[in-house]
């Protein structure tokens, strides 16, 4: 019962993150032309934006998967499968979730060469 519900109440938090993150990303502004690494750095430099995109990576994930898991049960056969299809799937879930925090948090506009020199591409309040 409690995926289930989960299923049904994080669909509807996907589809306001993912209609206001597709508004600001396409509508307002520049359109599609805008989107480069300057605007997600710039979109990154603010607390709110990157929270708004780890909500919506981990609502997509946890949805995707437990929809996986459902469909798992339903067409697996055998335990064992079962069980090996569940574990690739957590594994792969957790992997994506793990890699893509650590893209949110830990990305870094301010490039610098190999001299030290910042790139010329970065976003990087002087």
């Amino acid at each position: 019962m409690a995926a289930w519900v989960f299923m049904r109440f994080s669909g509807i938090a996907l589809v306001v993150l993912i209609f206001v993150h597709l508004w600001v990303n396409l509508m307002s502004g520049g359109g599609i032309a805008q989107i480069d690494f300057g605007f997600v750095a710039g979109k990154w430099a603010n607390p709110v934006w990157q929270f708004w995109d780890l909500v919506m990576l981990w609502l997509a994930m946890l949805h995707g998967a437990n929809g996986m898991r459902t469909i798992i049960n339903d067409y697996a056969e055998k335990d064992s499968t079962r069980l090996w299809l569940k574990t690739i799937l957590v594994l792969g879930a957790a992997i994506i979730v793990v890699l893509g925090t650590l893209v949110i948090f830990t990305f870094e506009p301010c490039m610098l060469d190999a001299a030290g020199e910042q790139l010329p591409r970065a976003v990087c309040p002087s």
